[in-house]
Parts: C-alpha cells; sequence; structure tokens
C-alpha cells in the first residue's frame, strides 16, 4: 500500500466516524423533542407514559370547561367517545377553541387520565378535524 492509498484510507476513515457521530447526536436531539399521539382510550389502557410529552387528541365534552375568572387557567375534558381525558391548560386557547370541537393537545400526562398541557391546538373550519382524532376515532367505531 503506498502513501496515497493510505493517507485515501485514513481520510475515509475520518469522515465515516464524523458522519456516524453526526447522525447519533442529530438523532439525540430529535429523540428528545417527540411527542407520540394517544388516544383518550389508549391513555385510560395505561399505554401512554407517565412523566412524557405526548399529544392527544379528542372532542371537547360539551359542559366540561371550567375556566378560572382570575387566572388564565382552563380545565376541560376530552374524549373519543370511549374514554375521557381531564386537560389543565394556563394560558390563553386559540379563538376556534369551543365545546363539541376536535382540539389535539400537547402536554405533559401527570396521572392517570389528566394532563397538564402546555399546547392547545384547535380546527380551522367547520368541516376540519385533526386527521389523528379522525382516523383514532374511525378506529374506535369499528372495534365497537
Amino acid at each position: 500500500m503506498n502513501k496515497k492509498q493510505k493517507f485515501q484510507l485514513q481520510m475515509l476513515g475520518v469522515f465515516s466516524f464524523a458522519l456516524v457521530l453526526i447522525v447519533g447526536l442529530v438523532s439525540y436531539a430529535l429523540r428528545q423533542n417527540i411527542s407520540l399521539y394517544y388516544t383518550p382510550t389508549q391513555i385510560s389502557k395505561h399505554e401512554a407514559p407517565i412523566g412524557k410529552v405526548i399529544r392527544v387528541g379528542g372532542m371537547v365534552v360539551k359542559h366540561s370547561i371550567q375556566q378560572s375568572k382570575d387566572e388564565l387557567e382552563v380545565k376541560f375534558v376530552l374524549t373519543d367517545y370511549q374514554q375521557r381525558v381531564l386537560i389543565h391548560y394556563r394560558g390563553l386557547l386559540p379563538d376556534l377553541f369551543r365545546e363539541g370541537q376536535g382540539v389535539v393537545v400537547k402536554g405533559i400526562l401527570s396521572s392517570e387520565n389528566e394532563i397538564q398541557a402546555k399546547e392547545v391546538l384547535a380546527k380551522h373550519d367547520e368541516n376540519y378535524m385533526p386527521a389523528e382524532v379522525r382516523d383514532s376515532m374511525k378506529k374506535q367505531e369499528k372495534l365497537s
């Protein structure tokens, strides 16, 4: 093996190591930001991890919204028409948020069927329901 071939082999090794390192670091960073989607039924079956950031979608149960008069705290219940999840949220709700509408909530599952929400996403128009909510509700209808 001459010097040129030896140098090329060393450079290939350095680039391979750098590529593996970059892919590993990116994967690690993305893993920390992933929030998996669950339905209220999955949460009630203890399939969702407690203390981790998750997303849950469903319909806001009618007459379940309890807003604090002094603070920006609100509690409401989400359902997939099988099970229910209590949501605690502190902040401004989207303008389109209301009872009987589909929403997706991102937050931490703090206990059984209770989520401390960080973000609430509401539907966009009269006919829109988040795809994840629609699909999970269709799945629940098929199982019933």
